[in-house]
């Protein structure tokens, strides 16, 4: 019996959130240990001594073997443990069409939507002047487009007809801007359905992963109105 994999996760964390249904969904076993990043407790001395040199959220430690990055993690799993292959499939073609997607995704989507959402988060502290907040707005509209008109086809998956780690890393980021306001699906239908799928393909743990993150918008949203 394989020793469970140690899980430090903030599901406030788009890929911690992706992690945590990809655990669930493929059963690895896994011993949840969550870390509130926005109080710090991953730069605590207890947690660089757990990980190392690194002060990353997600993280996981498998064995002994320490790795942190959400995609690596995903990655590595999927080399390690029995995975259903529509994950991660092992067709060479397949599998480059899904890291087509991910090295899409980590230089531009999920770039932008980080870097829109941090300083959208400051503003309150006047730290982040609206010019730049509105500079940031429109490269997360123009990423967003990007993604429904190049990456996502009606009743498909990214990939294909099955969900993949391109989807959940996805739907993860595109639900990130609502913590700021932004409804990114807001004029984009195909999208809409998309998230939807992968929402009910991955029910209950799409809901679970996103149950503080919802919280935590709606009562961003009362307090902005």
């Amino acid at each position: 019996m394989p020793r469970p994999v140690k899980f430090f996760y903030d599901l406030l964390s788009t890929q911690s959130r992706a992690l945590y249904m990809f655990f669930e969904a493929t059963k690895i076993p896994y011993d949840p240990i969550p870390v509130c990043a926005t109080k710090g407790e991953n730069q605590t001395d207890k947690y660089k001594q757990a990980l190392g040199k690194f002060e990353h959220v997600p993280s996981i430690i498998d064995d002994g073997f320490k790795l942190s990055n959400g995609v690596t993690i995903l990655k590595y799993l999927i080399r390690e443990k029995l995975i259903p292959d529509h994950w991660y499939p092992r067709s060479r073609r397949d599998r480059a069409q899904i890291d087509e997607y991910l090295e899409w995704h980590l230089d531009n989507h999920s770039k932008v939507l980080n870097a829109f959402v941090q300083p959208k988060q400051r503003s309150a502290n006047q730290r982040t002047s609206e010019e730049t907040l509105q500079e940031y707005r429109q490269l997360v509209t123009e990423s967003l487009d990007h993604l429904e008109r190049d990456w996502i086809a009606p009743g498909r998956f990214i990939s294909g007809e099955k969900i993949s780690i391109a989807d959940i890393l996805a739907a993860c980021e595109v639900e990130q801007p609502k913590i700021v306001g932004l409804d990114p699906l807001e004029g984009r239908p195909k999208l809409a359905a998309w998230l939807e799928k992968v929402r009910y393909t991955m029910t209950p743990y799409y809901q679970e992963a996103h149950k503080d993150f919802y919280k935590l918008s709606k009562q961003k949203a009362v307090l902005r109105n």
